[in-house]
């Protein structure tokens, strides 16, 4: 049997049937950042930007997102989210935007994908309205922060090393 349970025993892949699971609440948390040069900052910091309010537009793409994942993520199953926040902040050594996403459901299935989803549509959505000005700028640090519910429990990457 495959230890990847979106691998059938003969290695092909399927949707997980979590319908024999229970539903908990589930929580997921991720955060990301999107570097880039500092007057590009200084224009989404003052509203300058010709496209528009960028923190805004950003936080209602993440929100977005992390409702829509599935539509994106081929195995993720529709889950009904409970609730999701998208919080956008400068850097405090000012080179970008922190990105930090948290997803929460009553479901069979966790939240990682729609924490992660959302982080990631969020600064894609910075890069989208800035890149007139700012076309060198790297979103990095993509990560899942936090997950709590379910079979496998709470996970924390700041107590944890699961590489």
């Amino acid at each position: 049997m495959s230890q990847l349970p979106h691998l059938t025993e003969s290695g092909e892949v399927h949707i997980v049937d979590v319908g024999g699971k229970d539903a908990t609440r589930r929580v997921a948390i991720a955060e990301g950042r999107i570097l880039m040069a500092p007057d590009t900052l200084s224009a989404i910091r003052n509203q300058q930007v010709k496209k528009g309010d960028v923190l805004a537009v950003a936080r209602i793409a993440g929100l977005m997102a992390a409702k829509k994942t599935w539509d994106i993520v081929p195995l993720c199953h529709p889950i009904v989210l409970t609730h999701a926040e998208v919080v956008i902040t400068p850097l405090e050594d000012g080179s970008g935007l922190a990105c930090r996403a948290e997803a929460v459901t009553v479901e069979r299935t966790g939240v990682e994908m729609e924490a992660l989803h959302a982080v990631q549509a969020a600064l894609l959505t910075v890069y989208d309205m800035c890149k007139a000005m700012d076309r060198g700028m790297e979103i990095t640090g993509v990560r899942l922060l936090h997950k709590s519910g379910g079979r496998s429990g709470t996970w924390n990457r700041d107590t944890q090393d699961d590489r």
